[in-house]
């Protein structure tokens, strides 16, 4: 099964990290997406923090994207030494994401912090249009403003969607105003019959 194929483990990846620090397997980001990625996770903490984006297309069975990442900072924490691990991972079949850090990052990046990203700073664009640059750059915004000793900007604001303006009349505008007509219509012919037919008569 071709599905079955795409199923991403800890195995599926290099013992050492690799030199780019975005690994794109899913093949959702353009040309110019992963480079700017990649300069900007190079920079993201200096030499402190070794940052990386992974994009896989599923995982395998009975393994999260919290649980993955978790492997992977353990295997190549243990190849750079005093480096901290920071990786971002976003799965494309069901458009999620997760953020794990080596435990020294613990101080900085308390896990709340972690999962918040995870789910609402990321989650937002990746859920209004599948947008992976832009979670991935909303998630570097966000920890690097606490790395750098700043307040948690937090996740970002849903905006409140206004209704349109129209001068088409809603359908339960439109039936308010027919029973109003009706209502109009009735009363003045109740008057007027009776007014006319006196007069004729009366003649």
């Amino acid at each position: 099964m071709p599905g079955a194929a795409w199923a991403t483990g800890a195995a599926d990846f290099p013992m050492a990290p690799p030199a780019s620090h975005v690994i794109d397997q899913a093949d959702l980001l353009s040309r110019a997406a992963d480079g700017e990625l990649d300069r900007l996770l190079q920079d993201f903490g200096g030499d402190r923090i070794d940052a990386r984006l992974i994009t896989l297309r599923r995982l395998d069975y009975g393994l999260s994207l919290d649980a993955l990442g978790d492997q992977l900072v353990q295997r190549w924490g243990d190849q750079t030494g005093s480096t901290s691990q920071l990786l971002l991972l976003i799965e494309s079949q069901n458009n999620s994401a997760a953020v794990v850090a080596s435990p020294d990052l613990t101080g900085q990046l308390p896990s709340e912090l972690l999962s918040s990203t995870a789910i609402s700073t990321m989650g937002l664009p990746l859920r209004e249009g599948a947008r992976y640059r832009q979670a991935s750059l909303d998630a570097l915004d966000r920890l690097g403003v606490v790395l750098d000793g700043g307040e948690d900007p937090g996740p970002p604001q849903l905006m409140e969607r206004l209704p349109i303006e129209t001068n088409i009349p809603t359908r339960e505008e439109t039936q308010s105003s027919n029973a109003l007509l009706w209502v109009v219509v009735l009363l003045v012919a109740g008057t007027l019959v009776p007014m006319i037919t006196w007069w004729v008569f009366s003649r």
